[in-house]
């Protein structure tokens, strides 16, 4: 009688304990459906990564991947770090060359009209992405500028 009140009770506590722990929630979260993904390319299609970005709907600031992309919920408006990259500003005589860089979707779509401004190239005025004789999608930027493109 004892080993089966014994067995009866290690049941019982098996049971009630096993609903403890983990610590994790059931909150449920679902992905936001408006993400957006654009990339960063160059003239030649290559991809502009590790370029520092924060957009309205981030906690922190990430990087471009690898492939140039870029994630956000529009309407965000987001803003790059072009820290160290020369820029196309074809008059200025520290730069030994234009960086061209291109806003693209994954079909390699350039994007134009999106409004953008930047710290130093036209500041102050609201300019937007455009064909410039080579892609869509193109904007200008003086060296070791910001930008806040709404998007």
């Amino acid at each position: 009688m004892k080993k089966l009140i014994g067995l009866v009770l290690a049941g019982v506590a098996v049971l009630a304990l096993s609903g403890c722990g983990g610590g994790g929630s059931d909150d449920y979260y679902p992905p936001d459906p408006n993400l957006t993904t654009l990339f960063l390319v160059d003239e030649f299609g290559d991809s502009y990564g590790g370029i520092p970005y924060l957009c309205d709907s981030m906690y922190d600031w990430e990087l471009t991947k690898s492939n140039g992309e870029f994630t956000f919920s529009p309407p965000d408006n987001c803003e790059f770090d072009f820290d160290g990259y020369f820029g196309t500003d074809p008059n200025d005589p520290f730069v030994p060359y234009n960086e061209f860089i291109y806003i693209v979707d994954i079909a390699d779509d350039g994007k134009n009209d999106i409004p953008y401004e930047c710290s130093r190239f036209n500041a102050g005025n609201i300019n937007y992405t455009e064909y410039d004789g080579i892609w869509d999608g193109s904007f200008e930027y003086d060296a070791d500028d910001a930008c806040v493109f709404y998007l």
